[in-house]
């Protein structure tokens, strides 16, 4: 009698390594393919922080798991700056960069809420939300996304309610550049006793009104996640935080350290000075508002039905022929741009690409030229 064979999990092939045949055909274009699919900075980070990972004296010893507080305190300032609150800094911890955080929370609550088995985020989004809640070996439900960019939360299945260990929001959002309506977020939070979790990742790059913060209206079981990535074009330091309801903050600060994550030392001290400096950030506005500027007039030139989003520095633009992945060959062969197919970001995606302004102007200028039209402000 054979004995039965369980099968382990099969992680998926990452998205993105499935570009690499519309990557050859923008290869094609005299100067090469124009990079627009992954959201990675391209900007120079301010010198200060750059000096400061080797003057730090901090590479001997073990790093202070939430966050010196030096940082801690440089990220409440910011919050306070920002969005006029004022977090305690009990409530606030360091990350290792928040996609680790997104990936990894869903295990650490429901190690808290063994009873609870369901990880609920929005069906237009981010990957790693659903991603994390698989890694947790929970339910990932998909939370319909209105005409409006917000969640549909009435759409909320009750019985996936009572089964959730978190709601993921995404404001502004990746990929559409939506804004979500945070003061109903925490409502909801505390109306069903179902942690909010807002990635705000992108909350200095808002367009159509100021930025706004979940914690603008209560810490109550909800926590606002933030990020250095975008902010400060320092991705490569993997430097975010979280911050809100103590006891969420507590629990998941504790497991954090009993598994040893830490940021490290001398990005630390680094990550301090970014966060007390807000023109390197005015300054990175003015840049992303220029290229996305630049780019939806590039696309209404050829005919493209396109606008700016309200936040982030992405454009959302729909095929007309209801598949992403056609758009994107679309756009390598006329442009030699690659972009990133709207699957990767849910089946309510499909019909999308996101086009991402992390390319500098003399490469969109580029991109001009292949459009065989000239743009100007």
């Amino acid at each position: 009698m054979s004995a039965e064979v369980s099968s382990g999990f099969t992680p998926p092939p990452y998205p993105y390594d499935r570009l690499d045949s519309v990557a050859e055909l923008a290869k094609r274009h005299p100067g090469g393919m124009v990079d627009l699919s992954v959201g990675t900075p391209v900007d120079a980070p301010i010198r200060e922080v750059v000096e400061a990972l080797s003057t730090s004296n901090a590479e001997r010893g073990y790093p202070a798991s939430l966050g010196s507080a030096a940082l801690r305190n440089s990220m409440r300032g910011w919050l306070e700056r920002r969005f006029g609150i004022d977090v305690p800094l009990a409530q606030i911890a360091g990350c290792i960069g928040t996609k680790e955080f997104v990936a990894s929370a869903p295990w650490y609550l429901k190690l808290r809420s063994p009873s609870k088995d369901t990880v609920l985020y929005p069906a237009v989004s981010y990957p790693t939300y659903a991603f994390g809640a698989e890694l947790a070996r929970c339910r990932a439900v998909p939370v319909a996304v209105g005409v409006d960019g917000r969640l549909d939360l009435d759409s909320i299945d009750k019985r996936d309610l009572q089964r959730a260990v978190m709601l993921w929001s995404n404001s502004p959002s990746n990929p559409t550049g939506e804004l979500d309506d945070l003061r109903a977020l925490y409502q909801f939070a505390n109306d069903n006793g179902v942690p909010v979790f807002s990635d705000e990742c992108y909350s200095e790059f808002t367009w159509s009104k100021p930025p706004d913060s979940i914690l603008s209206y209560g810490s109550e079981n909800v926590v606002a996640v933030h990020s250095l990535s975008k902010r400060s074009n320092l991705a490569g330091m993997r430097v975010g935080f979280y911050a809100g309801d103590s006891s969420l903050v507590d629990y998941l600060s504790l497991v954090r350290k009993h598994a040893g994550m830490m940021i490290p030392g001398p990005m630390q001290y680094a990550a301090s000075i970014a966060f007390q400096d807000d023109i390197h950030v005015e300054r990175q506005r003015r840049v992303y508002r220029e290229r996305l500027e630049y780019m939806v007039s590039i696309l209404k030139g050829l005919g493209y039905s396109v606008s700016l989003p309200k936040g982030g520095f992405y454009l959302w633009l729909r095929s007309e022929t209801e598949d992403g992945f056609e758009l994107a060959e679309e756009l390598a062969n006329r442009l030699g741009i690659l972009v990133s197919p709207g699957e990767f970001y849910g089946n309510d995606s499909r019909p999308y690409v996101r086009i991402a302004m992390v390319a500098d102007m003399s490469r969109l200028e580029l991109v001009a030229q292949r459009a065989e039209r000239k743009v100007r402000f």
